[in-house]
Order: structure tokens, then C-alpha cells, then sequence
């Protein structure tokens, strides 16, 4: 099976289209798409596009690009659009995988190993979960990575240098502006010390001077509104910038081998990807070896520079992702190539074992399927049935072509096995969870408008109920201490844990529990229950 190179591209955008625009809406909100959001909702309708807020209050812990681009994109097809507010990040995600394929068919000359790499991208677990999110790290991993193709174009050609500074420049400003210096440690600098490793820093000299523009232009961009919020809000900006400081040495902190299974974030490519970073296996095996070094530099410096960092979560590890699926591209170039010449059980075994296991998941899904979901599909079925259709039609299909040997189109049929799952799977998505309690929080209005009462948050307020509730409520704690309101009679929301301290503060009002709204979308009595997302409406009045 061969695709023509000039179908590259369009199969990209069909790819891209897919797996990151199609069904976009088909998940819940989590906490931090609503902090976004939220914020992305005040700049439009309070206007706070540079003092940025959340719940009315100050959000200057990153940097406003995202949310930007969220409240743009939901003024022209509206707030209550979950399709709207996540399209921004699935464009870039797009942006992203393109700029790979630029990237990698410029240092290798290679344009179907460029198509391998940005479709292993594409389709790699936490690429696919963070392009269909609304959250901020890919956005500032997709700008930094337009910013190093346009770098290595800098560094290796003798034309247009002070154009690529420029561009790299506005693209790293972008980054910046998405997440602060998250890229730039985690992407940007693993990136030079491998191209300075393996490829060398040639005649600098001529080009200090666009160096220079490219740190003047990225370093405006970069840090102008840091600075405007320090001086229009000064008090407010150093104490959220000192607490973010903090957390990088304080807050979720892990061992430093807390991400040594890195490679499991990439999802269906896991057991390619372990075997891409054995190097002594794979070195004369691969049809470049420098930009296969280059690459697996790139990789296991990004790991290891964020195991430095004390804080470390899972999400985190977005940026290796990106390296990762070039340095595993190398592999799976070289079983188009030779894996029919395989004899070696030691070489084969992995490569049948892991497109297999995708086959038998797909042979086996409509009856596992069933079974697990039969209870949760009235108005999914036709869904159902098309996934388990599809599904089980790729993994007959895996299964004969894995027996002939025929690499590349278990390789295509993998990447369709990705794309089934988002077109099919995600409208029944919601039918895997489902809550018979719960209950929106949106429909305190309800009872606002009825009773035309006040109603107050006790302790703190979550993202998610703020979002859903559409408008800001305010939170009675402040600095430790419950304020008490001056109407005689209000409401007040009360999370289960603090119901108690609830009843003694207001011992001295007459209480009564009116409503319970829970917007888990699993059962109270189910382990991934947050009281976070569960809320009990008081009525109290001055007696």
C-alpha cells in the first residue's frame, strides 16, 4: 500500500479533522476547561480582557492567549457552545501535528517518514485528549513548536534569517503568552541542546544580529502583560506570581522517576515507542541515524529535564509526546521497510503483540461492549452498532494483514481504529457514567427567580459549578472567616463536608435544606465521587 506524497497533506487535514473536530462537545467540562472558560465568559461579559478574572476574582496565573482565543471563538458561536469554546484548542492541536510533518520531512528529506511521525502524533493518547480540551498546555506546545521548525530553518539555512527570527520570535511570544515558561523549558531547550549535540551551531557569527531581534521581539511578547498586571494590580499579581513560583518546588511534588513511564502516555504507540528509544537496537537500522540521535536526544532530555521539577503530574509529560513520536516514526519507517525480511521471534513478537492486542480489542468490542454498556444505551444504539461494525470489521482486517506481513496498512488501519473510536464512540461516551441523582447547578436560578432570594457560596466554590451555573456566586469565607450576609433570609450552598461547621455558624439562624445539586456524572456511592462537585442549598433566615 502506498499513498502518493502529495496526498500527505490533505490525508493530515482529513486525519486532524476527525480525530480533534469531530464530536467535540461529547464530554463533560472538567475543572480545568471550566477555569478557562469561566474566565473566557467574564472577559465578555465584564470586559476583563486584561485584568483577566474568574468568579470575579483576579486569574493571573497564566498568561490570557487560550482564553483569548476561547472568548473570541465563543462570541461567534456563542457562549453555550462547548464545540466554540473548544474549537481554538483542536485548531492548534491541527497546527501542531502540520508544523511536525514540515518539521520532520525538512531534517530528514524523508516525506513518508513525516507522514508516519505526525499520524503517530495524531493519534497518541494524551495529543488526542489535550487537542480535544480546553485547557492551556497545548496551545503553548503548539505555538513552541512552529517557533523550533522555523529555529532549525534559522540555524541550517543561510537565507531569510532575520524572517525566521521573526517568525520564531511572534511564535514563542504565543507560547508564552499560553503558559509562561512551561515550552520553553520543557520543549525549546531539550530541543537546542540536541540540535547543538548533533547537529552543531554553524557559523553563529552571521547571525547574531537576527539572534538579537529574535530576543527583543520574544521577550516583549512574552512579558508585557505580566508587567501590566503588576502595575495596574500590583498587590493581587505578586502574590499569585510568588504562589505559582511555589508550587514548582511545593505543590504535587514526586520523585524523580516519577515520569520514567512516559511512553504509556502515548497511548496505542506505547510498545513502538519503548522500542524507537533502544538505541543500540535501532541505530543501524534507521535511514537517517543523526536525525534519529537528534531525536531521541530531544526526547529523553525533555524527560529528564522535567523530572527535575519537583511538581510533576501526568499532563505534564504533553511535551515529550511530541518528540516522542518522531523518535518512534523511525521505527515504524523501518518496518515498512524490512518487516517482511523479519525472521527474529525477539523482533517480531513485539510488533504482533501490540497491533494484535488493537485487533482483539476491536474483534472483541461488540460483544464486551454489550456487556458493559447495555444498561446505558436507549437513544446510543445506533451509535453502538456502527462502532461495533467498524470496529470489528478494522481488527478482522488487522488480523489478515498482520499474518501476510503486511505492515503499512496495519499501520493505517491503527490509525482508522483511533478515528472510529472518536466518531462513533464519543456521542455514547456519556452512556459509560451515569448518575440517577444528578442534578445541574444551572437550576438554582430556578429557585432564585421563584423565591427572589440571594443565594451564597460557604466555603469555596468549584470551577466546574461556576461554569455550569453561568454567572458568578459569592463565596461567604474570606481570609478564614464566614461573613455573615445582611439580608434576613438567603440561600447558601453547602458542600457535605462542611455541613457541620455550617450548622454552627449560622446556630443562631433558622436553617432548612431545600435542594441537593450533583453534578458528578458517577453515583455517590461510586470511588470516583467528588464532593467537590455536589452541593446542598440552604434556606436561612434571621429568626
Amino acid at each position: 500500500m502506498r499513498i502518493p506524497k502529495k496526498s500527505h497533506i490533505p490525508l493530515l487535514l482529513i486525519v486532524c479533522a476527525a480525530i480533534f473536530l469531530v464530536n467535540l462537545d461529547a464530554l463533560w467540562v472538567n475543572i480545568m476547561e471550566a477555569r478557562n472558560f469561566i474566565t473566557a465568559r467574564e472577559m465578555l461579559t465584564d470586559n476583563h480582557w486584561l485584568l483577566t478574572t474568574m468568579n470575579g476574582e483576579p486569574r493571573y496565573e497564566k498568561p490570557p492567549l487560550p482564553t483569548w482565543l476561547t472568548a473570541i471563538s465563543a462570541s461567534i458561536f456563542g457562549l453555550k457552545s462547548l464545540f466554540a469554546l473548544r474549537l481554538p484548542a483542536a485548531l492548534i492541536t491541527c497546527l501542531l501535528v502540520y508544523v511536525i510533518y514540515k518539521l520532520a520531512a525538512f531534517f530528514t528529506e524523508n516525506k513518508t517518514y513525516a507522514f508516519i511521525s505526525s499520524l503517530i502524533l495524531s493519534t497518541s493518547f494524551y495529543i488526542v485528549f489535550s487537542g480535544r480540551d480546553g485547557t492551556w498546555d497545548i496551545f503553548t506546545h503548539g505555538f513552541m513548536i512552529v517557533c523550533i521548525y522555523q529555529l532549525y530553518k534559522f540555524f541550517t539555512e543561510d537565507t531569510k534569517k532575520f524572517e525566521r527570527a521573526t517568525i520564531a520570535a511572534l511564535f514563542f511570544g504565543c507560547s508564552f503568552m499560553s503558559k509562561g515558561p512551561v515550552s520553553l523549558y520543557a520543549l525549546l531547550l531539550p530541543f537546542l541542546i540536541s540540535f547543538g549535540i548533533v547537529y552543531k551551531f554553524k557559523n553563529l557569527k552571521h547571525r547574531i544580529l537576527p539572534l538579537l531581534l529574535f530576543l527583543i521581539i520574544a521577550g516583549a511578547i512574552s512579558t508585557w502583560w505580566h508587567f501590566y498586571t503588576l502595575y495596574f494590580d500590583p498587590i493581587k499579581a505578586a502574590a499569585i506570581t510568588q504562589k505559582e513560583t511555589t508550587n514548582w518546588i511545593s505543590y504535587e511534588t514526586k520523585p524523580f522517576y516519577y515520569y520514567w513511564s512516559f511512553v504509556t502516555q502515548s497511548g496505542i504507540w506505547t510498545i513502538p515507542a519503548f522500542i524507537a528509544l533502544l538505541y543500540p537496537y535501532l541505530k543501524n537500522k534507521v535511514f537517517n541515524k543523526k536525525a534519529y540521535l537528534f531525536t531521541l536526544l530531544w526526547t529523553l532530555l525533555s524527560v529528564v529535564l522535567l523530572s527535575i521539577i519537583p511538581e510533576k503530574k501526568s499532563r505534564y509529560l504533553l511535551p515529550v509526546l511530541i518528540p516522542m513520536a518522531l523518535n518512534t516514526g523511525f521505527y515504524i519507517e523501518y518496518l515498512f521497510r524490512k518487516f517482511k525480511e523479519l525472521k527474529s521471534k525477539a523482533e517480531t513478537f513485539p510488533v504482533y503483540f501490540n497491533f494484535g492486542l488493537i485487533g482483539f480489542i476491536g474483534v472483541a468490542f461488540p460483544i464486551a461492549g454489550f456487556m458493559l454498556l447495555k444498561n446505558n444505551l436507549s437513544g446510543k444504539w445506533i451509535w453502538f452498532i456502527l462502532l461495533s461494525i467498524f470496529l470489528f470489521g478494522i481488527g478482522v482486517l488487522i488480523f489478515q494483514n498482520l499474518w501476510k506481513k503486511k505492515i503499512k496498512i496495519v499501520f493505517y488501519l491503527t490509525i482508522s481504529f483511533i478515528i472510529t473510536i472518536i466518531c462513533f464512540g464519543m456521542p455514547i461516551a456519556k452512556s459509560v457514567t451515569s448518575n440517577p441523582e444528578y442534578n445541574e447547578i444551572s437550576k438554582l436560578k430556578n429557585w432564585e427567580d421563584d423565591t427572589g432570594l440571594p443565594v451564597y457560596e460557604y466555603t469555596y466554590y468549584t470551577p466546574e459549578l461556576i461554569w455550569n451555573y453561568d454567572n458568578k456566586l459569592e463565596v461567604l469565607a474570606v481570609d478564614g472567616e464566614i461573613q455573615i450576609p445582611f439580608e434576613d433570609s438567603f440561600g447558601v450552598l453547602v458542600d457535605k463536608e462542611n455541613t457541620e461547621l455550617f450548622d454552627k455558624t449560622f446556630s443562631k439562624y433558622k436553617t432548612e435544606k431545600v435542594k441537593s445539586y450533583d453534578m458528578n456524572p458517577q453515583p455517590a456511592d461510586s470511588r470516583s465521587h467528588k464532593s467537590r462537585l455536589a452541593r446542598d442549598l440552604y434556606l436561612v433566615t434571621k429568626k
